[in-house]
C-alpha cells in the first residue's frame, strides 16, 4: 500500500473578526473544560449551512471553540456548535483567524463519508515545529499557527490583505498488476485570512468527492443475470447481509450510488434452469471503469470463486443454502464487496468515478465423482474433477461513487 494525497469537494466560508479586541497571543484550543481566546465574529455573506448532524458530537469529544462566556448566538455565528453550556467545534472542517494574525483549523473526523484519518492530515509544507497539529484526538486535529508561516502565500485582492494555504489528507492506494484502487476518503483544503482595515476575513475553501455501483443481465449460451440487492433491515436482530437480498435494483434504479467502502451486494444466478443438480460457480468477478470487460484498469474481487487474496478490504462470499427460501440455491452465487474508486496507476491521483462488475460463470454437474465446490482456505483443493458444460461472461451496469448515502440527509452545504 502507498499513502498519497489528493482532493475531495469544494464550499465558502467566510468569517469576520469586526467586534473582537486584539489578542497578544492565541492559547491552544484545549478540550472544552480549558479556556479557548474568541475567534473572529461572522460578516456577509454567511458561511454554508452545517453538514447533517455536525452538532451532534459525544460529551468526551467535545471541544471547546472560544472563551467559556461566549453566547450561543457569538458561539454560531463563528461556525461553532453551542449545546445552552459550552460553545465546541462540530463535525465539520472549520477555520478561523484572530486580529493579531494566527490560523486556527480544526478538522473534524466525521467531516468527510468514509470518516477521514485525522492523523493523516498536514499542510503541504511542514518545515518549521508550528506548523505540526498543536493537539489532536480520534475526533479531531487542531492546527494553529503565524499566517506569515508554513507555506502561506502572501496577495492583495481589492485592497485586502491576502494570507491563503493548503492542507490535504494522505490515503492508501491499493496497487494490483491491472489497476489501483482506493477506499479512503481524501480532501485539500485551501484557505484564507483577508485583513483589511480593523475587519478580518477567514476564506474557506474545502473539497471531496465520491461515485457508487449498479448491475445487469447479460445473455450467452448459458442464461445468466447479474444484480445488486438493496434490501434493508427494518427490524431488531436482522442480518444485513441476509435482508439486502430481499429486493434488488431495477433498470430504473441505475445508476446506483455508493460511498467509498459501502457494501455493495451481488447476486449472480442462472435463468431458466430447473436442474437441481447442476451448481452455478463463478470462476473470475473483477471490476473495470467502463463497460468494456476487457478495458483497463481492472481490479479483481473473485479468483477461482475465492476472494482475491491481495485486497485489503476482501470480498466476502455468502453461502446461499435453503434457509434461503430459494428453489434452487445450487443456481446462485452471492459475494459482497466494498465499494472503491479507481486510482491512475503512474500519478496515484483517484481519476474514475464509476465501477462496473464481470463475472465469469461456469454451470459445474454434480455427480458421486465430481464435486462443485470451490474451496477458499485450504492448502490442497479437492482433487475430484469439476465437470462445467457451459460458460457464460455476465455484467452489471454503471455504479457511481457518490459522496454521501442516499439513506442520510444530504449535507447542509454547497458542493458542487
Amino acid at each position: 500500500m502507498e499513502l498519497v494525497k489528493h482532493l475531495f469537494a469544494a464550499f465558502l466560508v467566510f468569517v469576520a473578526a469586526c467586534d473582537v479586541a486584539a489578542q497578544p497571543h492565541w492559547s491552544l484550543p484545549q478540550r472544552k473544560q480549558e479556556r479557548l481566546p474568541l475567534p473572529v465574529q461572522q460578516s456577509n455573506p454567511p458561511p454554508p449551512a452545517a453538514p447533517f448532524d455536525k452538532c451532534q458530537v459525544r460529551e468526551e469529544e467535545k471541544i471547546q471553540c472560544g472563551t467559556p462566556e461566549i453566547t450561543a448566538e457569538q458561539c454560531e455565528s463563528i461556525n461553532c456548535c453551542h449545546d445552552g453550556r459550552h460553545c465546541y467545534y462540530g463535525k465539520a472542517v472549520t477555520v478561523q483567524c484572530t486580529r493579531d494574525g494566527q490560523f486556527v483549523v480544526v478538522v473534524a473526523r466525521d467531516a468527510t463519508t468514509p470518516h477521514v484519518d485525522v492523523e493523516s492530515v498536514s499542510l503541504l509544507e511542514m518545515d518549521e515545529a508550528s506548523c505540526s497539529p498543536v493537539d489532536a484526538t480520534s475526533a479531531f486535529v487542531i492546527f494553529q499557527f503565524p499566517v506569515t508561516s508554513c507555506g502561506t502565500i502572501l496577495k492583495e485582492e481589492d485592497g485586502f490583505v491576502v494570507y491563503e494555504n493548503h492542507m490535504s489528507s494522505s490515503y492508501e492506494v491499493g496497487v494490483g498488476p491491472r489497476g489501483s484502487v482506493t477506499r479512503d476518503s481524501h480532501f485539500e483544503l485551501l484557505f484564507q485570512c483577508r485583513y483589511f482595515g480593523s475587519a478580518v476575513e477567514a476564506l474557506v475553501m474545502e473539497v471531496n468527492s465520491l461515485p457508487a455501483p449498479v448491475p445487469v443481465a447479460a445473455l450467452g449460451p448459458l442464461r445468466v443475470e447479474l444484480r445488486l440487492g438493496n434490501g434493508q433491515c427494518h427490524r431488531k436482530g436482522c442480518v444485513e447481509d441476509e435482508a439486502a437480498y430481499t429486493s434488488f435494483y431495477t433498470a430504473a434504479d441505475y445508476p446506483i450510488t455508493k460511498v467509498l467502502r459501502e457494501p455493495v451486494h451481488v447476486e449472480v444466478h442462472v435463468l431458466e434452469r430447473s436442474d437441481p443438480n447442476i451448481v452455478l460457480n463463478l470462476e473470475h468477478c473483477w471490476a473495470t471503469s467502463n463497460p468494456n470487460p476487457q478495458s483497463l484498469p481492472q481490479w479483481n474481487l473473485l479468483v477461482d470463486g475465492c476472494p482475491y487474496a491481495d485486497d485489503r478490504y476482501q470480498t466476502t462470499v455468502l453461502p446461499v443454502d435453503h434457509s434461503s427460501g430459494l428453489y434452487y440455491p445450487t443456481h446462485y452465487k452471492r459475494f459482497v464487496m466494498k465499494m472503491f474508486t479507481f486510482v491512475d496507476h503512474n500519478t496515484l491521483e483517484p481519476q474514475r468515478d464509476s465501477i462496473f462488475i464481470h463475472c465469469t460463470t461456469a454451470v459445474c454437474h454434480q455427480s458421486s465423482t465430481s464435486s462443485c465446490e470451490q474451496p477458499c482456505h485450504r492448502q490442497k483443493r479437492a482433487a475430484t474433477e469439476k465437470i462445467y458444460s457451459q460458460r457464460a461472461l455476465v455484467s452489471s451496469k454503471e455504479v457511481i461513487l457518490t459522496s454521501r448515502p442516499s439513506s442520510v440527509a444530504p449535507m447542509e452545504r454547497q458542493s458542487r
